[in-house]
Order: C-alpha cells, then sequence, then structure tokens
C-alpha cells in the first residue's frame, strides 16, 4: 500500500515535470521552413498570380540527404557517378560535401519564395496566368522557384553558368515534368541549361518565351561596373549589349515581357572597395533596349518597400549595424511589341 501511495503521486506529477524541462521545438528547416515562409509572405502579395506560386509551396518534394564531391585545388563539382570515371589519385583527392534539403533549395542564395514580389509585377503589367506558359530564367542559381513555377503549370527553363548546379541537380526527377499543386490541372516542367546565353548553349534554351525573368543577375554593377571591381565579381555575358538585347527580343513571344528585378545592400562608401552587387539598376540604356525593340514599360522603378517588407516578414535583415537601410530594390520591365 506504501508502495501504491509513492508511486501514484509520481505518475501523475510526471506530465508536468515533463513539460517543464521539454527541449524546446526544432526551427523550421528546408521544405518545413519554406512553407512556413509561404505563410508569412501571402499577406503581401497582390495577385492570385502570386497567391497561387506561395500555395505551390505546400507541393514542394521532399529531397533526402546527398552528398557531391569537390575537387579542392580546381573548384569543380563531381556527381558519385563522374568521380568514378577519374584516376584514382585525383579520386582519392576530391572532399565529399553534403547536400540538405536547405541547400537543395535555397543553394546559397537564400529562400525560392522572394519571386513572389516579381510575379506581382508581372500581373500589374497584364500576366494573368502562368499554366501552359513558357518562362525562361536567366541566372536562375536554385531550382527551387522553378519547380513552383512548374507547379503552377508553367514549362520552366533555367540558364546558369554555375557548374555546381549542374552536378547538384543531376539525378532523375530534379528537372523534367513536374505535377501541378491543384490536382487535376496539368503540371508544368523544369529544364536547366549550363553555359553562357545567348552563346553556345543559344539553342539549348530555344524561344518562344512568354515571360523571361531575370533576378539579380542582370545588375549595372556586375556588367558595368561604375569603379574598378574584382573580374570574378562580375558578369560577362559573353556579347556587346546590343547582341544581348537582341536575343532577349529574338527569345520572345510576340507581347511578351522581360522582367529585370535587383535587391542589393547599400553600396560601399568611395574608400571603401566596391560592391558590384550593390547596383541593382539595369545594366543596358533606355536606347540600347528600344534600339533592339523592345518597349520599355517601367525603368529602374524604385521597389525598396515592398523588398524590406517580404526580407522582414521571412526574417531577413534590412538594415545595417548603425540601423540606416540596408536593403534596396530596382525593377525593369521590358515587352516586344505585337
Amino acid at each position: 500500500m506504501r508502495i501504491a501511495q509513492f508511486v501514484i503521486p509520481i505518475v501523475v506529477c510526471c506530465p508536468a515535470l515533463l513539460a517543464q524541462h521539454a527541449a524546446p521545438a526544432p526551427e523550421p528547416a528546408g521544405i518545413a521552413l519554406i512553407q512556413q515562409q509561404a505563410v508569412d509572405l501571402r499577406p503581401l502579395v497582390q495577385s492570385d498570380l502570386a497567391r497561387a506560386f506561395l500555395a505551390a509551396a505546400a507541393a514542394l518534394p521532399r529531397i533526402e540527404p546527398r552528398s557531391l564531391l569537390r575537387d579542392p585545388a580546381t573548384g569543380e563539382w563531381f556527381t558519385d557517378e563522374r568521380a568514378a570515371a577519374l584516376p584514382g589519385d585525383r579520386r582519392g583527392a576530391l572532399v565529399q560535401v553534403p547536400i540538405t534539403e536547405e541547400r537543395y533549395y535555397n543553394t546559397r542564395y537564400g529562400t525560392p519564395l522572394m519571386y513572389a514580389r516579381a510575379l506581382d509585377i508581372l500581373a500589374e503589367h497584364g500576366v494573368a496566368g502562368i499554366r501552359g506558359r513558357r518562362i525562361l530564367d536567366y541566372g536562375y542559381g536554385t531550382v527551387g522557384h522553378l519547380r513552383l513555377l512548374a507547379a503552377c503549370g508553367a514549362d520552366v527553363v533555367g540558364v546558369d553558368v554555375d557548374p555546381f548546379l549542374t552536378a547538384l541537380y543531376s539525378r532523375p526527377g530534379d528537372t523534367g515534368p513536374v505535377a501541378a499543386a491543384d490536382p487535376g490541372l496539368p503540371g508544368g516542367s523544369v529544364k536547366l541549361v549550363t553555359g553562357s546565353w545567348p552563346g553556345r548553349v543559344g539553342p539549348e534554351v530555344g524561344g518562344g518565351y512568354d515571360v523571361i525573368l531575370s533576378k539579380n543577375t542582370l545588375k549595372k554593377g556586375y556588367v558595368h561596373p561604375s569603379r574598378e571591381a574584382d573580374k570574378r565579381m562580375l558578369i560577362d555575358l559573353g556579347v556587346a549589349d546590343t547582341e544581348y538585347l537582341a536575343a532577349l527580343h529574338d527569345a520572345l513571344k510576340p507581347g511578351g515581357l522581360v522582367l529585370i528585378y535587383n535587391l542589393c545592400p547599400a553600396p560601399a562608401p568611395e574608400d571603401k572597395p566596391y560592391l558590384p552587387h550593390a547596383d541593382g539598376r539595369c545594366p543596358f540604356t533606355r536606347e540600347a533596349i528600344e534600339g533592339a525593340g523592345l518597349s520599355v514599360l517601367r525603368f529602374d522603378a524604385v521597389d525598396d518597400d515592398a523588398g524590406r517588407a517580404m526580407f522582414n516578414a521571412v526574417g531577413y535583415p534590412t538594415t545595417a549595424a548603425d540601423g540606416s537601410p540596408d536593403l534596396f530594390a530596382w525593377y525593369t520591365v521590358l515587352r516586344r511589341p505585337g
């Protein structure tokens, strides 16, 4: 009887004691974090297009941890299959790099959901939906937003020069058909092209696009820096501006849109090294754009408030240590007449 009287209070008290000492719930990561960010961003978007994009986050597939191999001497990336073909001494020098679900979807550029703002801007310029449309993303950087666009029914082509992306997205299912986020509706597809466009990969990228996007790639600071800069931080289009703009024009369907959207930190003071990524203005002049046959709908429109609101919603900083603004945004919208 004494044992029973002793045990019963312990049983009754255990849940309360456990609650007091329970470890805090882990912070969401990977898909769970993207899905939470979609909820946090929803009050900020204005269009059905952007809302459908955010809702598609619920349909992103889980990615099991994987690994790549990197040559520390050359910086080259290898899959296991490609590494197996190397000579033994070189294969033995490769370093294994784990790839988490978060790195798979974000790489080093943060949440793919920042494209929601670009979709709001496209909606303001007449893009009511993207199902069945062709979209080209120049400098895509990560597959996350491409899969979301495809889940909304678009056929998406991403082009980038980074060979890391070729190795990262090399498994079956990383590209190809993507099921629609809404059951019963047709899905889209994702195709990735590695190389300089519109140079040697021009034929592979093709044309007939309804929309061409470029986010955080076509920056004036990257393409035409105003001060001396480390060439490794710049972007070489591979062709003259006139040829690049002509390629944009020709890759679009008549009536198609180009959207250049750039988020940037504050520029460095004159006595500090130049920050190419801090100048997010359009790298092309209005005259050159119009000379290529494209109409300018918006040119270097300031979007600081919307950019900062989205950053704040997902917990990214928008101010410097001294409290001054440290996030700025610009966008340019072009149309091929017809």
